[in-house]
């Protein structure tokens, strides 16, 4: 089988992470985010994955030639010379895709979840439609755009855009399957597979919804991929708890890379990711916080849902909050205080952000 990943944008909302690597390569949990994708579709049988990418492909198509020989599949870049949006690139890809003349997967690069491939290819060939979609329960639907479907088939009737009164409470989660037909219905330019495509689909009656089980993020922007790092962390709890870290001073759930370092009396969690070659120094206190490869965090200092970049400094008697974000190799002087403080890469902080602001 093959599947197709968007990943052709610039990735502005979760800047300034991405303005120092490609967001599908940003890691997510200790792992890129691209490969908890890849690992996922290569287990259901996927043998060639095609990246429509457009920004930063140098960086993507050095890191796949690994992941090629490691997962032992097929990655294939589709480069945009323009912005295709979600259904364009399908139609760029179009020889790639329907070789064989199998269904293939198409996913968005930002979503998290169990990516339960296996069970929507068996879904997808159950009902004989053209396409299937993987749809989720949300809190408040009126935020989205919501999919109205049978009960009983999962056969999409509507989808409607930011509900004032219930009609349902699944949207789209970004993954779907489609027969090779669907390729007929896209043009190579710029075309919406949510507006233009699938409404269309779904009056033809060709378009099913499959409800997901378990977690669902869109992890596109900081304060999401913290949410999203958190349910990741719950259900890892649940699957695999020997994956976890635990130890003194450890609470709740906690990832910790084999490398990094840890002082004496930190209190680390819950909801904590440390990446590779870290050092936490002693008396630090961190809780809902992703901190990236090569970062060092000095003694006493006190983070509360915040990202730190790879390889920053942060000083001694820090105080972070508030989704701070610290892009590549910033540097927090001592004894400051950043309150929802956005950082652009290789700057150094020598006064306190008591506002939630951008430094440039």
């Amino acid at each position: 089988m093959r599947a197709l990943i968007l990943v052709g944008g610039f990735g502005t909302r979760l800047r300034p992470l991405t303005l120092s690597r490609p967001k599908p390569l940003v890691e997510f949990c200790n792992k890129a985010v691209l490969l908890h994708q890849l690992e996922a579709l290569a287990a259901a049988g996927v043998s060639h994955v095609v990246l429509a990418v457009s920004y930063m492909s140098e960086a993507l198509g050095a890191a796949m030639r690994e992941q090629e020989q490691r997962l032992g599949i097929r990655i294939s870049l589709s480069h945009e010379k323009e912005p295709l949006g979600t259904a364009g690139p399908l139609a760029l890809a179009r020889d790639l895709l329907a070789e064989g003349g199998e269904p293939f997967f198409v996913l968005n690069s930002d979503v998290i979840c169990e990516f339960p491939f296996a069970a929507l290819a068996h879904f997808h060939r159950q009902h004989g439609g053209e396409g299937s979609l993987v749809v989720t329960r949300v809190e408040e639907p009126a935020k989205y755009g919501v999919v109205v479907s049978e009960a009983d088939t999962g056969r999409i009737c509507r989808f409607v855009e930011k509900p004032r009164v219930f009609v349902s409470n699944k949207i789209n989660a970004g993954l779907y399957i489609f027969s090779p037909g669907i390729l007929q219905r896209i043009q190579l330019r710029p075309t919406s597979i949510e507006k233009e495509i699938f409404p269309a689909m779904a009056q033809e009656g060709q378009l099913y919804a499959m409800e997901l089980q378990g977690f669902w993020m869109d992890i596109g922007q900081p304060k999401d991929f913290l949410t999203g790092m958190c349910m990741y962390l719950q259900a890892l709890r649940a699957q695999h708890p020997e994956k976890l870290h635990s130890g003194p001073g450890v609470v709740g759930n906690v990832l910790v890379d084999p490398s990094a370092k840890i002082g004496a009396n930190c209190v680390i969690g819950p909801n904590v990711t440390i990446g590779a070659g870290v050092v936490v120094e002693d008396g630090v206190r961190i809780k809902r916080c992703t901190v990236l490869k090569g970062a060092r965090i000095r003694s006493h200092s006190w983070l509360e849902s915040c990202i730190v970049g790879w390889s920053c400094s942060v000083g001694q008697w820090v105080r972070m909050e508030n989704v701070t974000v610290l892009g590549e190799d910033v540097i927090v002087n001592d004894e400051l205080y950043l309150n929802g403080a956005n950082v652009l890469p290789h700057k150094s902080i020598a006064e306190s952000v008591p506002e939630p602001r951008i430094i440039m």
